[in-house]
């Protein structure tokens, strides 16, 4: 299914469908420490029911599941559903999955200990959701917003790939990322209120192999191009890091957390 925003690679249409098997691949990347920080703040652990919007391949719940949390994962995607059901059930995990947008999720009010939206947030039609969250959240419910970047200016590797990127599609607007905190949009406020946020650094360990396919499965390449230029981004990529990288390293990213309570 298309996405088209004008806030979002000046209104050029994406569908993480068409990515679904690189993402499933290469995109469950964040480290222990990622999760570690939920789980520590007491927060997607069991006794808890957790909503997890924009779910993707269900990276998130399927990561946190051990931490004992009954689980549903929703995203407008039907194909990368389709590949978080096959992980869940590969992995013996009970996770419910249904393919909806954020907008048109339809929960009885009260459902929910707490909600999560990782690497997603900003997709959302904001005025039409955050109270629709807060109805679905329990008395004191919490909706935790999660993100993760690498760092360009910073990273050679990161920085030489992005700019790859954007030989390829130069509208795509998820270049030039520096640490900043989780935006908060101001309709959120009316529901909820800030009780929590960080921001820290952290190192993800990839090979060639395995970074040409995260990279590919970005919005920018394998969501947005068509399959003859996503086959010659691809090609120039990897003789890209045939000449910077070794076969094995890590790439400087932060990531940052922001919990908000329902009043």
């Amino acid at each position: 299914m298309d996405i088209i925003n004008n806030k979002i690679d000046k209104g050029r249409a994406f569908d993480w469908g068409r990515t679904s098997a690189d993402y499933a691949q290469y995109r469950d990347i964040y480290p222990e420490i990622f999760y570690k920080k939920v789980a520590d703040r007491g927060l997607c652990i069991k006794g808890q029911k957790v909503l997890d919007l924009g779910t993707g391949t269900g990276v998130l719940p399927r990561n946190m599941y051990k931490f004992g949390a009954e689980w549903t994962g929703a995203d407008i995607s039907e194909n990368q559903i389709k590949q978080a059901e096959i992980l869940a059930e590969k992995n013996n995990m009970n996770i419910e999955f249904t393919a909806k947008s954020t907008e048109d999720i339809d929960f009885p009010d009260k459902t929910f200990d707490v909600i999560t939206a990782c690497q997603c947030f900003w997709y959302f039609d904001h005025e039409k959701v955050m109270p629709k969250l807060a109805k679905m959240l329990k008395d004191d419910g919490k909706l935790v917003i999660l993100y993760m970047a690498w760092l360009p200016f910073e990273d050679e590797i990161a920085r030489q790939s992005e700019n790859l990127v954007l030989k390829y599609n130069p509208d795509w607007s998820g270049a030039g990322e520096t640490r900043k905190p989780i935006w908060i949009p101001d309709i959120a406020y009316e529901y909820f209120e800030l009780k929590d946020r960080e921001e820290y650094d952290l190192k993800v360990h990839f090979t060639r192999e395995s970074w040409n396919g995260r990279i590919k499965a970005c919005r920018g390449i394998g969501a947005s191009l068509d399959s003859e230029k996503i086959s010659s981004w691809e090609e120039e990529h990897k003789k890209l890091l045939e000449n910077i990288a070794p076969e094995e390293f890590d790439i400087l990213h932060y990531a940052a957390i922001a919990v908000l309570q329902k009043k």
